[in-house]
């Protein structure tokens, strides 16, 4: 039965060459493959796309220690799917509820740039954690690669969805809802604005029926 995660992958050369050269570089960090991180019985599922050099992939954590993180975490709590509106570290007692939050790829990437057979390789761990999420749950996908990437999971056709920013399709009985990412690039340039992510977290708690 294929695992949702693996703490000891090295399925990927490059990925885990480059892991062991930043741990040398930084042997405080985390510096792994990052597990998913929330509850595991959510109906709200966000997939990013892979651990920042010093966020994740220093803390251990999803989305923390960087500054995507900022906003996410922000509007989960403000979306009462976190108990504090900051995540710190993988210590910090931050507790989500009805969340849980993974990447399309779970080992830090030179550049922050898998590779198209990086993110392959990774997908069964997706497809696997799509698995545990029931009828009717949400799959938020922050951005076109982690969009394609759960596509690719649910054994579909790319290109019948589309990835769009609030674009929403049904998967399999359970509902996929497109974000871009909340990135520093998308955020500083208001590609992305706190308001269209906060409109993205309302719409994930009307169709969750606990709006």
């Amino acid at each position: 039965m294929q695992p949702v995660f693996d703490a000891g992958c090295r399925q990927c050369e490059r990925l885990s060459d480059f892991l062991d050269e930043v741990s040398g570089r930084y042997p405080e960090y985390f510096a792994a493959p990052v597990p998913p991180f929330g509850d595991p019985r959510a109906r709200l599922l966000i997939v990013g796309l892979a651990p920042g050099m010093h966020g994740a992939n220093r803390t251990g954590r999803p989305f923390t220690g960087d500054h995507a993180g900022i906003l996410l975490y922000r509007t989960l709590h403000e979306s009462g799917f976190a108990s504090r509106p900051v995540s710190e570290a993988a210590d910090d007692g931050l507790i989500l509820e009805d969340c849980r939050i993974t990447n399309a790829v779970k080992c830090l990437p030179p550049q922050n740039k898998p590779l198209t057979g990086e993110v392959r390789a990774c997908n069964p761990f997706l497809a696997a954690e799509l698995e545990t999420m029931a009828p009717g749950s949400v799959i938020l996908a922050l951005g076109k690669i982690a969009h394609d990437s759960v596509l690719r999971a649910s054994g579909v056709k790319l290109s019948a969805y589309r990835f769009g920013h609030a674009a929403e399709y049904e998967l399999n009985g359970r509902v996929l809802l497109d974000s871009y990412h909340c990135s520093r690039y998308n955020t500083q340039t208001r590609r992305l604005t706190e308001k269209m992510f906060q409109d993205i977290f309302t719409r994930v708690r009307a169709i969750l029926g606990t709006s």
